[in-house]
């Protein structure tokens, strides 16, 4: 089935870019738009921006950028109908299909069928814990041991499984899905040399449904209810195409909401610990299923808040194991805090036997920052062994070297000198060493550095090498902010790179100025009746622009105004073309913006571009002037090399003045210095 048209325009309308992607990422206001780390990429200097007047996001680190639509899809790795269907049913739009030819099903996406099926076997495993003799009393009566209400229940969408082989396979495949999906979603297990016959995953289990941050059903962890040896007590999906167990939190479409309010995350180990937290009203908590905290998992949590607690059990022998892994949530910028429960004590027992009140105030009393918890551990082993202090100290100093921010370093050096009684700055040079030999180590493994940051611009262009001070002036351009087109802010290049590898020129920066204002003013009235399009494009007749997108816009412009037609932003953020989107998006957003503090105490006042279009249009269509002459006398240059009589010397030079003058006289109403 397809969307109509109708229904994906209202869609469009509906969405609003910063609650989509409040969704999945904490954002701050910053200036009239909104910023956060971005998460596409790991970055922990925010360089992600927001636009809610126009509707998009860009990342100035990785390029990153698009609509709610676009964002839905990079984000959850779904298709452009997915994320439609996903956008719908957050604002509530009913939707209107049409039927696809059989060539366009076919080509439906795998990811999407997965999708489909998971989320059908999660209301077939409820169905059958409320519905079904053996799920009522069997996995029914269990949820209610534990205290689980019948709206917990709902929340995380709890199941069974009829202990039967084939009970789901079965009943699914009268509905129509292929044995061939279900085993893809991890489902069904074919038997060996079979390919027709199989058996359900999970037989006789309750069922943990695990969702992504979108809130889809992506897998599903299930516990066995009787003793059998000869079963894992947990038994949890395969790896899919959708489903990847370092990179997925239980919990996470439950709690972002109140993890990103309270700007904190409970970080426990299973199911029944996050879902008896969420019970007793503490429901900023997530679970890493069992598993060794990977760094996709702590990414996740930093997209929401930068406090993580970690609420251990009293297993010491597990705790000591667990500390290892845990510098990756110090290297990863996170403030980490640990909370210790007494012996044969986990969360949901915990909360279980003391109540909630009490359970908070436990978490208040014992939490202690990771540092000074692992000093206090791993000193506690060492008693008065000199060898093993000195094993301790360097362990500690490790970990301490691991956090990025230096302030908070020296805190920590500080503190633990004093626990260890031991001289602050003989931490501090044991660190720096560290330090160093890090430093080493990143830039050995680090490759050569590439044009451009390593990085494309949007326009598929190299880097620029400036080679005069009319270069530097380019860069500066109205309309043009500094270091334009550069990812990492630097217009300049190592001196090892050859300038042949560059093919960014100083009249391709001044095409795509010229060419930004069209985009994104075009439309404007810079007087009653006379647009910034009909201005603009009556004083370049006679110039065709070099790069083939620049040239594409502008005749774009050139058609459609010799239809009386204007073309606004809109039509560009809309195109069909990913790169000329990309690039409307860029030239939209702003990376910089001046401080309101600075405004109102300084009382500076910068005009927006808005402001001064009419000074803006007219530079930068002389400038655009100034460059095209200027290639022309490069030409000249190149003619006189090799002229063969000094009449054809003399005649090139002759036009080469012409343009000199030209170009000297466009530098004076510029404002240029002439050298």
């Amino acid at each position: 089935m397809r969307i109509n048209p109708e229904t994906v325009e209202r869609i469009k309308q509906a969405a609003d870019i910063v609650e989509v992607v409040g969704d999945f990422v904490s954002l701050k206001k910053k200036g009239a738009n909104y910023g956060a780390c971005c998460p596409f990429h790991n970055e922990k200097t925010p360089s992600f921006n927001v636009n809610p007047v126009r509707q998009i996001y860009k990342c100035f680190g990785c390029g990153a950028a698009g609509d709610s639509i676009k964002f839905v899809m990079d984000i959850d790795g779904i298709g452009y109908g997915e994320a439609l269907r996903y956008l719908a049913g957050k604002y509530n739009i009913e939707i209107e299909e049409e039927e696809l030819t059989d060539e366009e099903t076919i080509r439906q996406n795998v990811r999407e069928s997965l999708y489909i099926i998971l989320n059908y076997a999660k209301n077939y495993y409820q169905h059958q814990l409320h519905n079904s003799d053996e799920g009522q009393a069997i996995g029914l009566s269990y949820f209610r041991e534990r205290g689980f209400t019948n709206e917990i229940r709902k929340k995380f969408e709890l199941g069974y499984s009829l202990d039967n082989w084939d009970a789901f396979s079965k009943e699914a495949l009268e509905k129509g899905y292929s044995a061939e999906i279900l085993e893809k979603a991890g489902l069904l297990i074919h038997k060996e040399g079979s390919h027709t016959a199989g058996y359900d995953r999970f037989r006789g289990r309750v069922i943990f449904p695990i969702h992504n941050v979108a809130g889809k059903t992506i897998a599903f962890g299930a516990r066995i209810l009787k003793s059998d040896k000869n079963q894992p007590k947990y038994l949890n999906s395969p790896e899919t195409e959708v489903y990847h167990k370092s990179e997925v939190l239980y919990g996470i479409y439950q709690a972002k909401n109140a993890i990103r309010s309270l700007e904190h995350c409970y970080l426990v180990e299973g199911y029944t610990d996050v879902i008896s937290l969420h019970q007793a009203g503490i429901e900023n908590v997530v679970a890493s299923s069992g598993t060794s905290l990977t760094v996709e998992q702590i990414r996740l949590i930093g997209r929401f808040t930068p406090n993580v607690t970690i609420l251990y059990d009293g297993d010491m022998a597990g705790i000591k194991a667990a500390l290892r892994g845990l510098d990756l949530v110090l290297e990863e910028g996170l403030n980490v805090n640990v909370v210790l429960f007494p012996d044969n004590e986990d969360p949901d027992s915990y909360v279980r036997r003391v109540g909630a009140e009490a359970f908070k105030e436990h978490l208040k009393k014992a939490s202690k920052d990771f540092i000074t918890f692992k000093t206090e551990i791993l000193l506690q082993d060492a008693g008065n062994d000199p060898f093993r202090l000195a094993a301790v100290i360097q362990e500690v100093v490790n970990s301490i070297v691991k956090i990025p921010d230096a302030i908070k370093r020296q805190v920590f050096f500080h503190r633990t000198s004093e626990m260890m009684r031991v001289d602050e700055q003989m931490l501090i040079t044991e660190g720096n060493k560290l330090l160093r030999k890090q430093q080493t180590a990143k830039s050995n493994e680090r490759p050569p550095r590439q044009p451009n940051g390593g990085q494309q611009s949007s326009s598929g262009q190299g880097g620029f090498v400036p080679d005069g001070p009319d270069d530097l002036d380019t860069l500066f351009s109205d309309g043009f902010g500094p270091f334009a087109g550069e990812p990492d802010g630097n217009p300049f290049v190592p001196e090892e790179v050859a300038p042949e590898t560059f093919q960014r020129t100083k009249l391709h920066y001044q095409e795509e100025a010229f060419v930004r204002l069209l985009v994104v003013h075009g439309a404007r009235e810079l007087e009653p009746t006379i647009t910034v399009c009909q201005y603009v494009l009556g004083q370049i007749e006679g110039i065709e622009l070099k790069d083939p997108v620049y040239s594409h816009l502008l005749n774009l412009f050139r058609e459609n105004f010799n239809r009386n037609n204007v073309l606004t932003t809109d039509y560009f953020l809309q195109h069909s073309e990913v790169e000329i989107r990309n690039l409307t998006i860029e030239w939209l957003t702003q990376k910089h913006e001046l401080s309101e503090l600075w405004k109102e105490k300084y009382e500076i006042y910068v005009p927006f571009e808005t402001d001064v279009l009419d000074r803006t249009a007219f530079n930068n269509i002389l400038r655009l002037k100034k460059a095209f002459i200027e290639e022309k006398m490069k030409v000249c240059l190149k003619q006189a090399v090799h002229a063969q009589t000094e009449e054809e010397q003399h005649a090139i030079m002759t036009e080469y003045m012409f343009y000199k003058g030209i170009s000297m006289a466009a530098a004076k109403e510029l404002g240029s210095v002439i050298g």
